[in-house]
């Protein structure tokens, strides 16, 4: 799941962020309102958290903006503003929800699921062969036992399966998974793709996770 974070607070920012990835999110930030609409239009994310006081173009036209693209994605306004007409305003601009700060982040976390469980958005369950990824429990099974992945690890399996039997660069994975991006090591990807495989695949005769030597990776119930 990937979730992108609009606020210019760095230490709000800062908190959302680390706590979302310690969910297993993958979370992009920005603190510009044209850069949030810009990301809204090349990416696809899960959620949007927004706030309304951003640089550049503010949380209300922001929230406008996206919706006029016909974007769906929804929307969670995050705001010190808790006025009703606030409220309204915000909710009137295409927001599915509106959390007044200061918030607990454990509620944050219970609307984010709320938001993903709705029947509109993505199936919360990739079933490939096998191998069960629950997206919104952030669970995964293969042959019915469960597998504990790190945050990292199941972030990279769940984009892996979003994308299943399309062959992926190191560069694409680290463009929709921001958190290997800031990785210092060279070969981060390789690293944890050998961790997945031993732990997805090693007690099974049926591999799911190919790997295409200098091109990418690659997750299929198939032969590649």
């Amino acid at each position: 799941m990937r979730i992108l974070v609009v606020e210019d607070d760095e230490k709000i920012a800062s908190f959302i962020k680390k706590g979302l990835q310690e969910e297993s999110y993958s979370v992009d930030v920005t603190d510009n309102g044209y850069e949030a609409l810009y990301l809204s239009q090349m990416n696809k994310y899960d959620v949007i958290l927004l706030d309304l006081m951003i640089h550049g173009l503010n949380g209300i036209d922001v929230c406008k903006n996206i919706r006029s693209n016909n974007i769906t994605t929804p929307i969670i306004m995050l705001t010190a503003k808790d006025g009703i007409k606030d409220k309204i305003e915000g909710l009137d601009s295409g927001a599915n929800d509106y959390l007044t700060k200061p918030f607990a982040f454990e509620e944050l976390l219970a609307r984010i699921r709320v938001k993903l469980r709705n029947p509109t958005n993505i199936s919360s369950k990739i079933i490939i062969a096998d191998l069960t990824i629950d997206t919104s429990r952030r669970e995964v099974k293969r042959a019915d036992k469960k597998i504990n992945l790190t945050a990292k690890e199941y972030a990279l399996l769940e984009f892996l399966a979003r994308n299943s039997k399309k062959l992926l660069s190191e560069t694409t994975i680290k463009d929709n998974l921001s958190d290997m991006a800031q990785e210092s090591m060279s070969n981060i990807i390789n690293v944890y793709i050998y961790r997945l495989r031993n732990k997805i695949d090693k007690a099974h005769e049926l591999k799911l996770i190919h790997t295409v030597r200098g091109l990418g990776y690659m997750l299929s119930d198939k032969d590649v």
